[in-house]
């Protein structure tokens, strides 16, 4: 092995860790005077080229991630001896493993953190990536120039575009962190076996122990008898072997954790009283969360394509299958989600129904404080989808009452709610059959709409359903 003291400008200063396929050390960027992290490709695998890729592959992600939530790559090179490299931000504050050298957390630390890690993990697959290896020794700490910690999330060796998972053969992830699926060759993954690697590394900080095996995890307040029940249950939710089972996305997950960090004690699916001198949490309602996500979880956005523009001057959009038609106003057309859902969301038969989302900003769309407009259109042939919806509540929302709707395409009842956390969109559900009262399809409709006139009839109206 041949002793490296400098990279390029990197003086390297000393070893911070390595793995099986490379070494990372704290290095100092002369050029700019600032401490970075290089990882070096180890030199037994210099001439394997599927190693080397999966190497560079890695460096590649963290920057297409492009979010203050993941550690950021700021360069790549190669050494004489042809090994790539690739330079880091320096997390100066450690991992979450060395905050558990000490044993376990306290509740609303460990809480925060796991939120934190979720939120991470959200803004990786919003571009398209799911880590597969999310644990305690791969969650970054570092110091902000204010002071305050800010959480990274690192180590992609194993990450993956979320188009790639889906197909997956070969097992991969730590045990004790890894879902049934993702151990399972064959099965292929979405961005819900972060979620359930996220429910153990809360699981970890909460009682000092890794998690068993999936199907086998002992209940958390059995190590932690202090362990507020709702607490476990959501952790317990995180880590379901059947993912259909878990927190929809890693998102939702980190609003629950975040409103149990402030009440341990409150069930996740009820909002504390309003504070007005509080700055405004993300917040959403589990049944809005579900919607989006069922289109959201595995697929990432798409492009628009825009099947032409209405006499009124919306654009009209399509979902994959081509069955769903709807016209919307041109702003909300800028991110559309179109892969489909499943009605299991709402408490119906299970199943693979086409579905589409558009919006100004689906990131955001499970967030009812924040402003949003946008559609969610799905299909659902079984069940009753109208009962589903009389039964929604929107906590943090005022209902703002029902009405019928009569269309000519489509008749049903429209149910409103405003005010969501403070916000000034509304939310809008409806339940929607054939106007002619023939034919199985039911149509479930979930409306953002921020300030303006009310285009709930238009859109409506727009609906289109063939096949």
């Amino acid at each position: 092995m041949h002793s490296l003291e400098r990279i390029d400008r990197y003086r390297l200063e000393r070893r911070l860790g390595g793995g099986a396929f490379g070494t990372v050390w704290l290095a100092h960027d002369d050029a700019l005077e600032a401490p970075v992290a290089v990882k070096v490709l180890a030199e037994n695998w210099a001439h394997r080229l599927d190693v080397r890729e999966r190497f560079l592959s890695e460096a590649r992600l963290l920057r297409r991630a492009g979010s203050s939530r993941v550690v950021q790559v700021y360069d790549i090179g190669e050494l004489p001896d042809g090994r790539p490299y690739f330079v880091m931000e320096y997390a100066d504050g450690g991992t979450l493993a060395d905050r558990l050298t000490d044993g376990p957390l306290p509740v609303a630390e460990a809480l925060r953190l796991t939120a934190s890690a979720a939120r991470a993990a959200a803004a990786l697959h919003e571009a398209g990536i799911v880590h597969r290896d999310i644990k305690p020794s791969n969650v970054l700490l570092r110091t902000a120039p204010d002071g305050s910690i800010r959480l990274l999330l690192a180590d992609l060796g194993l990450a993956k575009s979320l188009a790639q998972a889906s197909g997956l053969t070969m097992a991969a992830g730590s045990a004790g962190y890894a879902p049934p699926e993702q151990t399972e060759p064959g099965t292929g993954i979405d961005a819900r076996a972060d979620v359930y690697s996220l429910g153990a590394l809360g699981y970890h900080l909460l009682t000092g122990t890794v998690p068993a095996p999936p199907g086998k995890v002992r209940p958390p307040d059995r190590l932690r008898p202090d362990l507020p029940s709702e607490v476990r249950r959501a952790l317990l939710r995180a880590m379901e072997p059947d993912r259909e089972r878990r927190w929809p996305t890693a998102d939702v997950f980190a609003d629950a954790l975040d409103r149990l960090a402030d009440d341990p004690g409150r069930p996740t699916g009820t909002s504390p009283a309003r504070d007005p001198g509080r700055t405004r949490r993300r917040h959403g309602t589990a049944l809005l969360a579900l919607a989006a996500a069922a289109v959201a979880g595995g697929a990432a956005l798409t492009t628009i394509v825009l099947l032409g523009r209405t006499a009124a001057g919306d654009v009209t959009v399509q979902d994959t299958t081509g069955r769903i038609e709807a016209a919307v106003p041109a702003a909300w057309a800028r991110q559309l989600r179109d892969a489909g859902w499943d009605p299991k969301a709402l408490g119906l038969p299970t199943g693979q129904e086409p579905a589409l989302a558009v919006a100004d900003d689906l990131s955001h769309w499970q967030d009812l404080g924040t402003e949003v407009n946008g559609a969610f259109i799905g299909l659902s042939e079984h069940g009753d989808l109208a009962a589903r919806v009389r039964a929604l509540a929107h906590n943090g929302c005022r209902y703002e009452g029902s009405r019928d709707y009569h269309g000519a395409a489509w008749q049903g009842r429209i149910r409103t709610w405003n005010d969501c956390d403070g916000g000034e969109g509304s939310v809008t559900e409806a339940a929607l059959t054939p106007a002619d009262g023939t034919g199985a399809t039911r149509v479930y409709v979930q409306l953002r709409q921020v300030g303006g006139s009310d285009r709930t009839d238009r859109i409506l109206d727009s609906v289109r359903v063939t096949g």
